[in-house]
């Protein structure tokens, strides 16, 4: 993400202005959805839409930071550098072919590519039992797991809100989470997304549909050299929309919000 803002100071904004009204963003590009932010050093909560941060829908590909964990901890992969190798089966999602998916893969690229069949053969490795064994220690999603196939994060009636997926997060930040410690700092740096001068950024982006709504999500953490900053956006629009704003605008409101908030910081400091 470029250009984001030097969060330091944002707490204080948080504060400030933590019930404030962001829905311009969202109605800006007339899209539906919240974001919801947490400042590691304070505790405290930024909800864009509070009732929507408690609704919970399909994680989508976000369910890959957790699936990571489980890649690792219960061995579907030897290590991220362990290759899998693709069937030959031209695949794709909501429609698009990525090409990306087509060649063997590994978990870090897996992870980066959204790779979805790969994620389906350590669903197939890990066992869908483990899952319902562990899902709940993590207290990540409804723990509804009736879904048939392999996907059970993208089709189904598995769920999550976006306050959920910040608790989540917050724990695996603090290596507090039912998996070995070098598990979990390898899955932190898989997520690295981006480093800057301005901070580190780990997150995941997710995208799919169920009822004919498409449910897009970006998650994740900022860590500067003094603050670490948690958040969850979801987007939900009608299929037939095709709103073309509706992938990029999941990182672009996000980003948007978190530089209002250091704007309306630096006017109070200037008074």
């Amino acid at each position: 993400m470029r250009n984001l803002l030097i969060l330091l100071g944002i707490a204080w904004a948080m504060n400030a202005f933590g019930q404030a009204d962001f829905q311009q963003h969202f109605d800006s590009l007339a899209l539906k959805g919240s974001t919801t932010i947490y400042h590691y050093k304070t505790r405290k909560w930024l909800f864009t839409n509070k009732q929507d941060a408690e609704m919970s829908t399909l994680p989508a590909s976000t369910f890959k930071i957790p699936n990571s964990l489980f890649a690792l901890d219960y061995k579907a992969v030897h290590d991220e550098n362990e290759v899998i190798k693709w069937d030959g089966t031209r695949r794709s999602h909501l429609g698009t072919v990525i090409e990306a998916w087509d060649k063997d893969t590994d978990l870090t690229s897996a992870y980066k590519n959204s790779t979805i069949w790969f994620y389906e053969e350590v669903a197939k490795r890990v066992g869908r039992e483990r899952y319902r064994e562990v899902l709940p220690q993590l207290k990540y999603g409804n723990g509804n797991l009736s879904q048939a196939g392999m996907d059970f994060w993208n089709y189904g009636a598995f769920a999550i809100t976006p306050i959920n997926q910040i608790e989540f997060l917050v724990k695996l930040y603090e290596n507090k989470l039912p998996f070995s410690q070098k598990t979990m700092e390898k899955v932190k740096q898989i997520m690295i997304s981006e480093k800057t001068s301005r901070g580190i950024y780990r997150d995941k982006t997710g995208w799919t549909r169920r009822y004919g709504v498409d449910i897009g999500w970006y998650v994740g953490y900022v860590e500067t050299q003094d603050e670490v900053y948690f958040f969850a956006t979801r987007l939900r629009q009608d299929a037939h929309e095709a709103n073309p704003h509706f992938s990029k605008a999941r990182k672009s409101i996000t980003q948007r919000i978190l530089n209002e908030l250091e704007a309306r910081r630096a006017a109070s400091d200037a008074r």
